[in-house]
């Protein structure tokens, strides 16, 4: 992915270029040299409200990842495991990606289940074996 290159979500949703705010900064970590000197971690910023992605799927990307959204509607995907810019940014690319992709699938409806026959029975029988133990409890009475 080149630098001014839309984001291809699907077939029917592209994120364009302008809507996303790149930042540069340096890394953390072992690197040598070249951690201190060269700006190769990515910030990448993209804001859900003020998209052209269809409102259904802003919705649904607003519920999967609440905790990553700021006040200002942003998401920040960070990015600095490679030691090269170009490869951070893909990567920062490719998980905005992602969690949009994952936005647009719909839930897999629950269909309700009945439990089998064997388990009604293990219940049943729990439950006499429960009520005989509980009918010892009672009032021993003298029979002679």
């Amino acid at each position: 992915m080149s630098a001014s290159k839309d984001l291809e979500i699907n077939d029917e949703i592209t994120v364009p270029y302008w809507e996303l705010v790149e930042t540069f900064t340096r890394a953390s970590g072992p690197g040598g040299q070249n951690v201190n000197k060269v700006s190769t971690a990515v910030q990448l910023r993209w804001n859900v409200d003020a998209s052209s992605v269809p409102p259904h799927i802003k919705s649904r990307f607003r519920q999967l990842w609440k905790n990553r959204i700021t006040k200002d509607g942003d998401v920040i995907v960070d990015a600095s495991e490679h030691r090269s810019q170009a490869r951070n940014r893909d990567e920062a690319r490719e998980r905005l990606i992602s969690m949009i992709q994952k936005a647009t699938r719909k839930r897999k409806r629950r269909i309700p289940t009945r439990p089998g026959r064997g388990a009604i029975e293990r219940r049943i029988k729990a439950k006499k074996e429960t009520g005989e133990k509980k009918a010892l409890r009672g009032k021993v009475t003298r029979q002679d």
